[in-house]
């Protein structure tokens, strides 16, 4: 499985969902996924959202390792806005 086919799994299982996966290997991936169906859920939960919107496509495709970052729009705005701050005290 390639980083392009789980992140548009992603996009097309999780309503509204903005997904960034990279990966060179294809077995380790690194995901950014931004959602407005995270607001109100825990980290676990949103995890298990993203999870669930893979399916059993993880053991299918053997996918070794998977590191997700979730954040809110609102959440990802905050987040942005503290990287360009701290990017200008360097």
């Amino acid at each position: 499985m390639q980083a392009q086919d789980i992140e548009r799994l992603i996009e097309e299982r999780l309503p509204g969902a903005r997904a960034v996966v990279r990966g060179a290997d294809g077995v380790h991936f690194e995901a950014v996924v931004i959602s407005t169906a995270f607001a109100g859920h825990s980290l676990l939960q949103q995890h298990r959202l993203v999870y669930g919107a893979l399916g059993d496509r993880l053991e299918r495709e053997a996918i070794h390792a998977l590191a997700l970052k979730t954040y809110t729009p609102d959440a990802w705005q905050r987040q942005q806005s503290s990287d360009s701050r701290d990017d200008q005290n360097l």
